[in-house]
């Protein structure tokens, strides 16, 4: 059983990052790598504070990991030194966790037993320092390698999308004996994970690992295939007897104010994908924020992340807009109580290098230079409300001033699935959040059809994504077989597609 006193005689520690002044001057991880004998100690001495409590929380789908990851197992002996047998644990849940040790927000650590009471435990376990450490210490001392199959299904599968959702289902279904071909429409593997999540949160090497280990089990990957455009609609049907569309929900909203239409105002993954593309060696940016007034607008994680994007490509300014008031440091117990997601001030790496955030505020316009390039944002104080339909109306409140701005962001989510010829072709409309519905067998409306990750539930976690790729997997191998041993961990909405 866990250590019954770890959380009292062992307090807790994160992982350090390297100093601002040096992090920002590279791409590298935001992480301090220190001598590996000596993480794994920490680590292990870390893991002793998991308590092994009556209901572990933690691996709750409903508050905690959608993957139900079996957090105090792999704890636990992580705690003995037993990392083989620990690594064998988290893959059993988790075909990535490198991926969600990296950049997931660690619901699990919320939902936390310790995580109650941080003033009288320390706070939650480091739930996620250690699972990244797990997936480490197995690359390095050549625990993982491929997983191929006994025995050969003589079905076919292709998979539309290369992100966490379509990886996860085409690493299970090959897995499970299937003949699984990728369909990415970008010259490289990864979705967003490749070119939406920058390079100093999740180093690419490591995507590069997994789909070399995927290749190697016998996963098949087309890069540079619009499917719908580059091989048609009738071509995939003809080739495979099940498709799983994991296409993601890259619609991004956008706010038509005034100006908006000036030089240098740009969406978010405008400025992400092609920094992204730098860093893989494609050659400069055409949009940088070197020497510049940047402002990015929205406060979520793909804000966070233009931000230390900024930085990295030596911004003069960088303010970040909320049209939300400042959230509390602590947890409301009324307004989000354990172990529910807390809503509290979150402060990233990002934050942590430089620039200011302002708060209720919102752009009422853009003004420009003779030229046509963006100079100047024109803000207002702003209250946000709900109408009863739950609609959210933002309303300014408060005299408008003036801040320099040579470079705009807006980072403020996305709308849903995008359009195209595969859905078209495929019969295939979205609801009315924007995203394709399925039945509990996560089938659409078209027979053999399936879909997961964001093009399901819309813009979420890459822990989500991957537990609808591999629950999508299971329904699939059902469909092809008649019956699964593959896992689901994550059931879709009960709900008729008539009314998401």
């Amino acid at each position: 059983m866990a250590d019954p006193r770890g959380f009292l005689e062992v307090p807790k520690k994160e992982a350090k990052y390297r100093p601002v002044g040096e992090r920002v001057q590279d791409w590298d991880d935001v992480y301090l790598h220190d001598e590996p004998l000596k993480v794994l100690g920490e680590v292990s001495t870390q893991a002793r504070r998991c308590m092994d409590c009556g209901i572990p929380f933690c691996h709750s789908g409903t508050a905690g990991c959608p993957l139900g990851n079996l957090i105090p197992e792999w704890n636990d002996l992580v705690r003995r030194g037993r990392w083989e047998a620990a690594s064998a644990r988290l893959h059993a849940t988790n075909n990535f966790p490198e991926f969600t040790g990296a950049v997931c927000p660690a619901p699990c650590e919320a939902a936390c037993v310790l995580s109650i009471s941080e003033q009288s435990t320390g706070g939650a376990v480091t739930i996620k320092r250690i699972e990244k450490t797990i997936a480490d210490e197995s690359w390095a001392e050549g625990i993982l390698g491929p997983e191929a199959p006994g025995a050969r299904s003589g079905r076919s599968v292709g998979v539309v999308g290369s992100g966490p959702a379509g990886l996860a289902a085409a690493q299970q279904l090959t897995r499970a004996g299937h003949e699984v071909t990728v369909y990415e429409r970008d010259d490289r593997l990864g979705g967003l994970l490749r070119y939406g999540i920058p390079e100093y949160k999740l180093q690419k090497s490591d995507i590069d690992r997994r789909i070399a280990q995927m290749r190697s089990e016998g996963t098949q990957f087309v890069v540079n295939c619009d499917v719908g455009t580059d091989i048609s609609v009738a071509q995939l049907r003809s080739r495979h007897e099940a498709v799983v569309l994991a296409i993601g929900a890259l619609e991004a909203r956008d706010n038509p104010v005034p100006g908006r239409d000036l030089a240098g105002v740009h969406l978010a993954m405008e400025h992400l994908v092609p920094a992204n593309r730098e860093c893989e060696g494609d050659g400069p940016s055409p949009i940088t924020a070197a020497g510049k007034h940047v402002v990015i607008i929205g406060g979520g994680d793909t804000g966070a992340d233009c931000l230390g994007t900024a930085h990295r490509q030596g911004a003069a300014s960088v303010v970040q807009l909320d049209y939300n008031p400042e959230l509390p440091g602590d947890r409301d117990d009324v307004r989000s109580p354990w172990p529910t997601w807390p809503l509290i001030m979150r402060t990233s790496s990002a934050h942590a290098e430089g620039g200011e955030r302002k708060y209720q505020v919102a752009v009422q316009r853009f003004t420009g230079d003779g030229a046509g390039n963006v100079t100047t944002m024109v803000l207002a104080e702003v209250e946000v409300t709900r109408e009863p339909d739950g609609r959210r109306v933002v309303s300014p409140v408060g005299e408008e001033f003036e801040i320099p701005c040579e470079l705009a962001l807006f980072a403020i989510g996305f709308a849903g699935v995008q359009p195209s010829v595969l859905l078209d072709d495929l019969g295939l409309a979205t609801n009315r959040r924007g995203v394709l519905g399925c039945g509990s067998d996560w089938q659409t409306d078209t027979p053999g059809v399936f879909v997961c990750g964001d093009a399901h539930r819309g813009a979420s976690l890459v822990v989500w994504a991957i537990a609808e790729g591999r629950s999508t997997a299971r329904a699939v191998d059902e469909f092809l077989m008649g019956a699964s041993d593959l896992p689901s961990p994550v059931r879709p909405s009960a709900l008729p597609l008539s009314v998401l």
